[in-house]
């Protein structure tokens, strides 16, 4: 029987596709790990007790002769158990954790100033739980008897309520941690931010009379925030920073790229930090009210 070309060529490519899977399972077999050059395969162990194990000797070494004298087994030392501490998990002894690092809020809040009461807070609440918080609960906890976790847990809170009173609405809310500066006379005249970089205080003010004060943060030398006469062009409520890509919640700006806003950074760690030149406000639900109080094209102040 004659083949016609079509024919011819259509064996030609079932050939071709054979070659072609014969090839990749020789590609595919390649992928598993291979002995390292110049060493051969270990033979398969046999079954049985005398069945090498991970800590065998590598294969390749040399087997002892057959007229040396073999060693005496030695017996099997069995493992020890694991002990029951390791195994059983155990549930917290101080309960459930109910406040810790980085929450935030009225509880918070309450936190503080009760921790305050006794001695172990020694500046006003923010509502944040920060560096301070955590070093406070940690003291109260280490004076209590209990685990110095930093967190506040069950056991921790019913003690700490036990030996405090609800807090006043001033020790939630205080002024300012800071005697407020005597105002400059730029202030006394219409709704003004009024701060002072050498009490560190801002004074929401409105012909003036001092509404709301609040403790304030400033830019390092190398930042520093400029004093002048401004006036708000811009508030952004949920502002991130396009240089620095930090948050900047309610901001309020003034000069350029530096604005009034809260900074959880000054929350936690206090003075112990310094802005890129903006105003920081550690208190939130100050400056939450403030934010929400100021217009645009209130004058802001900034005076030593």
């Amino acid at each position: 029987m004659i083949r016609t070309g079509r024919t011819g060529r259509g064996y030609a490519l079932r050939g071709a596709a054979v070659v072609a899977v014969v090839a990749m399972a020789g590609v595919t077999a390649g992928c598993k790990e291979q002995p390292a050059a110049g060493a051969s395969a270990a033979p398969s162990a046999p079954a049985g007790n005398g069945s090498p194990t991970d800590d065998a000797k590598p294969a390749g070494s040399a087997s002892p002769s057959a007229s040396a004298k073999p060693k005496p087994q030695q017996p099997v030392k069995a493992s020890p158990k694991p002990s029951a501490t390791r195994t059983t998990p155990t549930a917290d002894p101080q309960g459930t954790v109910l406040m810790a690092s980085g929450s935030e809020g009225k509880r918070v809040r309450e936190l503080q100033a009760r921790l305050r009461q006794i001695g172990h807070f020694g500046r006003t609440p923010t509502g944040y739980y920060g560096t301070v918080t955590v070093a406070a609960v940690q003291s109260f906890q280490g004076k209590r008897g209990l685990a110095r976790t930093g967190k506040t847990d069950s056991l921790t809170w019913q003690k700490l309520l036990g030996m405090t009173r609800e807090p006043t609405a001033d020790e939630l809310n205080p002024p300012t941690t800071r005697p407020v500066a005597k105002p400059d006379k730029r202030c006394l005249t219409g709704r003004v931010l009024c701060i002072s970089k050498n009490s560190r205080t801002l004074s929401w003010m409105i012909d003036g009379k001092v509404v709301s004060s609040m403790d304030v943060r400033f830019g390092s030398q190398y930042t520093p925030t400029r004093e002048g006469t401004f006036s708000v062009y811009w508030k952004s409520r949920h502002h991130v920073s396009s240089i620095y890509h930090t948050a900047m919640p309610y901001a309020m700006f003034f000069s350029g790229g530096q604005a009034v806003h809260y900074s959880s950074d000054f929350a936690a760690r206090g003075y112990n930090g310094a802005s890129h030149g903006c105003v920081n406000v550690r208190d939130e639900g100050k400056i939450a009210a403030l934010f929400a109080a100021v217009r645009t094209g209130d004058k802001v102040v900034v005076y030593k």
